[in-house]
């Protein structure tokens, strides 16, 4: 009779879930095999056989985040308005780093680097924004480079949704911040003809 199985997908989930914590947390010299084992109530043998070792965990954590906030996004609905879309994909966004703060830690923390020029992947959560982007330049919506302007419309995103986690916006500042930064960010980007309607348009109302 062979022995029991104990390194199951219960344990993977733990140590995952560990190191997810663990990683956003505390400093990453920190996390051992050992730490993070201990944390999870399984073996460092584990890990291991599980993961190939340390590395192989940092890299689980990392692609449950990358997987996530790219599934998250992926799912923002799209419309004939190339400017809705963009702010859909903002929302998603927040929404995703607010209801997964430690990955969101995690994945822009120095586990997985935001590099909106190099080489994508399949999954990659740059995806969805820069082919929201290039609908809107299609559309003569937006002018200028597309890796440009994902990089600023990214810069602007995560400086609000890491201020929020932090914990230095309340709730209706937050949400003030995220309307006027995102609609700021994205109308400085439009073609003239554009930014003039949107601006008639706010001082409308």
């Amino acid at each position: 009779m062979g022995r029991p199985r104990t390194n199951d997908e219960a344990v993977k989930e733990r140590l995952v879930e560990c190191a997810t914590e663990m990683l956003a947390t505390r400093p990453r010299e920190s996390v051992t095999v050992r730490a993070v084992a201990a944390a999870a109530e399984a073996s460092t043998t584990a890990v291991y056989s599980l993961f190939g070792g340390k590395d192989g965990l940092i890299g689980a954590v990392r692609d449950r985040a990358v997987t996530g906030l790219f599934q998250d996004l992926s799912a923002a609905q799209t419309s004939p308005d190339p400017l809705a879309d963009l702010y859909a994909l903002a929302v998603a966004y927040r929404r995703w780093g607010r209801g997964h703060s430690h990955l969101y830690t995690v994945l822009f923390g120095g586990v997985q680097s935001f590099d909106p020029s190099g080489e994508v992947g399949a999954s990659d959560p740059i995806l969805p924004l820069l082919a929201a982007i290039n609908r809107a330049l299609a559309a003569s919506v937006l002018v200028g480079e597309a890796t440009s302007i994902a990089l600023s419309i990214w810069a602007t995103l995560h400086g609000l949704v890491t201020l929020e986690l932090a914990g230095a916006l309340d709730d209706a500042t937050a949400e003030t911040a995220f309307r006027s930064a995102i609609h700021a960010t994205l109308r400085g980007w439009t073609t003239p003809a554009v930014f003039r309607s949107l601006r008639q348009a706010e001082l409308a109302h």
